[in-house]
């Protein structure tokens, strides 16, 4: 459907694969709903509800950080990608972009990120929490090089949300609330993205990159399980934050907690 000469750009935004921008939005609408929600006020969803253009400007940013984290990943992965079956197609790895396109396109993508947060309710202070998270956006693809734990800096990254829905809501942080929630979200991410490294742990072992699939090895089904429960206990511990006493909340969070 695109033009011959964009497609690289869009393949390189992972435009193709949805599903990263929506696990990117999941905190932001986490802590949107937490903000906007009026725990023992009886059950007014619609007073409750979240602002939709504050949803809207998030789908938006989500979709457009997203593109620039896999901007950046494959700027330094490309001679890794180039030896791996799964990646070695990538736009820059199979050399159809060159690096200098890929360093302007990303200032595109970065700028139109920065439209989105001078967009954002209380503008000041979540322009100072957006841009605090570059220099995880900036260096999480390079700790599969030295630690063990990249997944856990893929975490602390992909769900920076879980403090920036709160704060376009009030203006402020309140950690009873952020914390967990955002703890809850690294934890389910090195769920998911340890299920995700699996399928390039024989790759990386012989490129010498490490990952929590390769670390957890035999362990990593319980390990995983154990990850899962934290994701629960935190969801539950942001909800008693809020303010929720009613059962409907911790309900609906045991109720997820089963699909993971």
């Amino acid at each position: 459907m695109l033009p011959d000469s964009l497609r690289p750009y869009a393949l390189l935004a992972r435009v193709d694969k949805p599903i990263g921008t929506a696990l990117l939005l999941w905190p932001c609408l986490w802590s949107t709903a937490l903000a906007a929600s009026q725990p023992g006020g009886g059950w007014d969803y619609l007073a409750g509800a979240p602002d939709p253009s504050l949803i809207a400007l998030f789908t938006v940013g989500s979709f457009v950080m997203r593109g620039a984290g896999c901007t950046i990943n494959d700027m330094w992965d490309k001679d890794f990608d180039r030896n791996v079956h799964r990646t070695k197609n990538r736009p820059l790895a199979s050399g159809k972009l060159s690096t200098n396109r890929a360093i302007a396109f990303l200032g595109l993508q970065l700028s139109a990120g920065l439209g989105v947060l001078l967009s954002l309710p209380n503008m000041q202070y979540c322009l100072i929490l957006g841009i605090s998270s570059l220099p995880l956006v900036a260096t999480y693809p390079l700790m599969k090089r030295y630690t063990n734990w990249p997944q856990l800096f893929l975490g602390m990254t992909f769900n920076w949300g879980a403090f920036m829905g709160w704060a376009a809501s009030h203006g402020s942080l309140d950690p009873s609330v952020v914390l967990p929630l955002y703890a809850s979200g690294v934890c389910w991410t090195l769920v998911y993205d340890t299920l995700y490294a699996h399928q390039d742990k024989v790759d990386d072992a012989k490129l010498g990159l490490k990952s929590t699939a390769l670390h957890f090895g035999e362990r990593t089904k319980p390990t995983l399980y154990g990850f899962s429960s934290m994701t629960f206990i935190g969801w539950n511990l942001a909800g008693f934050g809020a303010g929720f006493s009613e059962p409907v909340y911790y309900i609906g969070s045991f109720a997820e907690i089963q699909k993971i």
